[in-house]
């Protein structure tokens, strides 16, 4: 349940934060998620180099800055019902995208949300409510994901792969944008992601 910044120089941690003391004594928590510690699964660093994303047991993910020889929580959100198994970001500063072992692989834009969340919880939940609906793919098609109003930070995009993802990639093949998704078989998925002129991978 930990997370640490190293020294790699000298071998030694500068910097560890444990995920439970980052939980807040109060917060709601799914009947699913009481027993499930926050055991750390996958990290991916943003392009911009000092912030990194981390996909935890419990279904959040949680976003940190690194400042000097330390870092700080910036973020923390649902990302899905069982453990985050797989967090990436992208080339473009905060996409970032999420697998889960709850078979579904989301994408998210956190780019309003970095440096905001906690300093401003209200006038930035007012901002997301004002959002459009997230889109969903599955079997091929693209549908509407129901909004959320309780829920701070919301995907972009779902994909419903439908079995426990150990990894993903993104990759542009024939000049389109593709997730690649590896769970327990032996196959490795291909997704589109939708077309938008910031996004690359």
């Amino acid at each position: 349940m930990q997370v640490m910044l190293w020294n790699l120089q000298k071998a030694r941690p500068l910097w560890t934060t444990n995920l439970q003391e980052c939980e807040p004594e109060n917060g709601p928590q799914s009947a699913g998620q009481f027993f499930n510690p926050p055991l750390a699964h996958s990290l991916s660093v943003a392009s911009c180099g000092n912030i990194f994303g981390c996909g935890a047991q419990d279904g959040k993910v949680r976003i940190f800055r690194v400042t000097g020889v330390k870092f700080e929580r910036e973020l923390e959100f649902q990302g899905h019902s069982l453990g985050v198994s797989q967090v990436l970001f992208m080339p473009e500063a905060y996409w970032l995208l999420t697998g889960g072992n709850d078979g579904k692989v989301l994408l998210w834009d956190v780019s309003s949300d970095i440096g905001k969340q906690l300093k401003s919880p209200a006038k930035s939940l007012q901002r997301r409510k004002a959002h459009a609906p997230a889109s969903t793919r599955k079997d091929g098609k693209l549908n509407k994901v129901a909004s959320n109003e309780h829920a701070r930070v919301l995907p972009k995009v779902a994909i419903e792969h439908g079995e426990k993802v150990n990894w993903i990639a993104c990759a542009e093949i024939k000049g389109s944008k593709r997730v690649l998704v590896a769970d327990q078989s032996s196959s490795v998925s291909v997704y589109p992601l939708p077309e938008q002129s910031t996004l690359r991978c």
